[in-house]
C-alpha cells in the first residue's frame, strides 16, 4: 500500500474537484414517444369487439364407464346439413374439450375413442344461447365390463 503525505492530500482533493466540475450534467431522459401509427396498421375499434359476436361455444367433458375422464377422446363438429364434419378436436387430459363455432344451424358432435362405441349428440345453434355444455358417458364396445 503507498503511503501519502498530509501535503499531498489537499492537491488529490483539488484534482478531484476540478475532475467533477468538468464532467457536464446530464439531461433528463424523455420517456419515448409511440411511434406514429399509420392507417394500416391501425386495428379497427369495431372489430375487436365483434370478433366473436356470432360464435357457439360447444363445450363438455367426455368420462368412461366407470365416471373417470376419458382423455384423447377424437370429437368431430359437424353442420347437420353437411356430411363430413368442419371441426375436429382431441379430449385434454380431464377429458374436457372445447370448440367455436358459428351460431345459426344445428351441429351433431360424434366422439370416438378406441374401445368404445361411437356417441353422437344433436346441439340446437340457433336458440341465442351463447354456449352448450355437454357430457358423454362412453359404453364398451361389445358390452365388455370396466
Amino acid at each position: 500500500m503507498r503511503a501519502y503525505s498530509p501535503y499531498s492530500m489537499p492537491f488529490l482533493a483539488a484534482i478531484v474537484v476540478v475532475a467533477v466540475a468538468s464532467v457536464p450534467a446530464q439531461e433528463p431522459v424523455q420517456p419515448a414517444s409511440p411511434p406514429a401509427e399509420s392507417s394500416s396498421a391501425k386495428p379497427n375499434s369495431g372489430q375487436a369487439a365483434t370478433r366473436h359476436s356470432n360464435d357457439f361455444l360447444v363445450r363438455g367433458t367426455v368420462f368412461t364407464p366407470a365416471g373417470l375422464a376419458l382423455p384423447g377422446a377424437e370429437l368431430r363438429i359437424r353442420r347437420a346439413s353437411d356430411k363430413k364434419p368442419r371441426w375436429e378436436t382431441v379430449t385434454n387430459s380431464r377429458g374436457d374439450f372445447a370448440v367455436r363455432v358459428k351460431m345459426g344451424s344445428d351441429y351433431e358432435i360424434t366422439v370416438r375413442a378406441k374401445g368404445f362405441q361411437e356417441q353422437s349428440l344433436t346441439v340446437d345453434g340457433k336458440t341465442g344461447e351463447r354456449f352448450k355444455e355437454l357430457v358423454f358417458r362412453m359404453q364398451l364396445q361389445g358390452g365388455k365390463k370396466s
